[in-house]
């Protein structure tokens, strides 16, 4: 778990209370995108499925949503399955959703609901799935707005992970995907968007995350800067992560435990 934490970046200021709380074991607490690493386990695993003989250097994570059904605790057993729920025509690419509940002591804790697009397979007559519902930022300035520099390591750290993709480690690879270089793993900007929406809009409240859904819309290179924009709405807290003038992630809304009012998000108790 404290790996996971360096790996999108915790622990700056190293002596800052507030981060010490995500990389120091006498206090520690769990972010909740940690739920999306316990629930990744099944992934090495889809390759193997009936069908699935496709080149996965043309796989692309389009979309991500995480549902904690309760706060996750900082040590436990836990088992994750998977199963494939749809497969959709998107003409340039086969869009593939696969879901994965993660169970501690044999109650479902998180649920992650990935869209995998798989370019240059599409165009086969099938269904082109539902459209999904728009998550728009207000018209107004945002209620918080933070800047963090990623490493130029940060994709080998956030491997270590568990997403061992060569895309995000090995140039040719990389290249023969059609990038300029390895990628930042679009979770690892998920988990930065979320900390940056719980350290700043929560006050370090993670057990008042009850989940979080985002569509990457642009590539991450280690080493640029993340912008993280966030505005609180009675849906939850809407939040657009976006590199220079350029949006990497896009129509992401981070949702509540507790509702009691402020300023159209409530204020979090924790639990």
């Amino acid at each position: 778990m404290i790996l996971y934490h360096l790996g999108i970046g915790a622990g700056v200021p190293a002596t800052d209370p507030g981060e010490l709380r995500w990389t120091y074991e006498r206090d520690l607490v769990t972010l909740p995108t940690f739920g999306t690493v316990i629930g990744f386990m099944p992934i090495h695993h889809y390759a193997a499925l009936p069908g699935l003989d496709v080149d996965l250097r043309m796989l692309v994570h389009g979309e991500h949503r995480l549902d904690l059904h309760s706060p996750l605790p900082t040590a436990a057993t836990s088992t994750s399955s998977c199963r494939p729920v749809a497969v959709h025509d998107k003409r340039q690419a086969a869009a593939v959703v696969f879901e994965t509940t993660t169970a501690v002591d044999g109650a479902v804790v998180a649920t992650n609901t990935m869209t995998a697009y798989i370019r240059g397979e599409g165009g086969f007559g099938g269904d082109p799935g539902p459209t999904p519902a728009r998550i728009r930022a207000p018209k107004r300035p945002a209620d918080v707005e933070i800047t963090r520099p990623t490493l130029e390591q940060q994709a080998l750290l956030y491997r270590l992970c568990g997403d061992a993709n060569p895309l995000h480690v090995d140039p040719e690879f990389a290249a023969a995907g059609g990038f300029e270089r390895p990628i930042l793993h679009g979770m690892c900007t998920f988990g930065m968007a979320a900390k940056a929406v719980v350290d700043q809009l929560l006050d370090g409240d993670a057990a008042a995350v009850a989940g979080f859904g985002a569509r990457f819309s642009g590539v991450v290179l280690p080493g640029d800067a993340l912008t993280h924009a966030a505005w609180r709405t009675d849906e939850g807290i809407v939040v657009e992560s976006r590199v220079a003038d350029r949006t990497v992630l896009k129509q992401a809304l981070l949702t509540l435990r507790s509702r009691t009012g402020w300023g159209g998000v409530s204020r979090p108790t924790g639990g």
